[in-house]
């Protein structure tokens, strides 16, 4: 049977717009470009501080997590400052007075180094976090404390192993 023009074109009309429909690869690229910097962004709730395997921190019940700022590491035979070292243990307890003048030129160093804010609001007090043994003497903790109050930073924390509940309660 024949067809008249009008049906023709109307066939033609109706297959044109039946086949699936394709993807905007473009669009789909700009997605998946956004999801994966969205989770790089939010993936640093992962360690703040460095895991150093010659150390072992003492215990605590503390609750807050570490904060990202300096960590000085205090092992058996160095203090490091971020991963470096400044200074061996031996020559830190041999110094004179409070102050030991190598950690506290690096501390500086290190001070000024930190991003500023810039929206012009109160400056918060550089926080430093120490991390030593156990077993380390006072004498050498009391030192990089003071270092750490005369290089500038107004807030010391000290890194520590979180126990569990059932250890806290154990002990009491």
């Amino acid at each position: 049977m024949k067809q008249s023009r009008r049906a023709k074109r109307m066939e033609r009309h109706y297959k044109r717009n039946k086949g699936a429909p394709a993807f905007n690869m473009v669009s789909l690229m700009d997605i998946f470009t956004i999801l994966v910097f969205f989770l790089l962004a939010n993936s640093g709730e992962g360690e703040v501080l460095p895991s150093t395997r010659n150390i072992e921190l003492p215990e605590s019940i503390a609750e807050q997590k570490p904060r990202q700022n300096v960590v000085i590491v205090v092992t058996a035979s160095d203090i490091l400052v971020q991963g470096s070292k400044v200074i061996s243990v031996q020559d830190a307890e041999d110094s004179k007075g409070l102050v030991i003048e190598p950690l506290r030129a690096e501390l500086e160093r290190q001070n000024r180094r930190r991003v500023l804010p810039t929206d012009g609001s109160k400056e918060q007090p550089t926080e430093v976090t120490i991390m030593g043994n156990k077993l380390i003497p006072y004498r050498l903790l009391k030192k990089v404390m003071a270092t750490s109050t005369e290089a500038g930073f107004g807030k010391i924390s000290l890194a520590v192993m979180q126990k569990t509940t059932d250890q806290a309660d154990q002990e009491i």
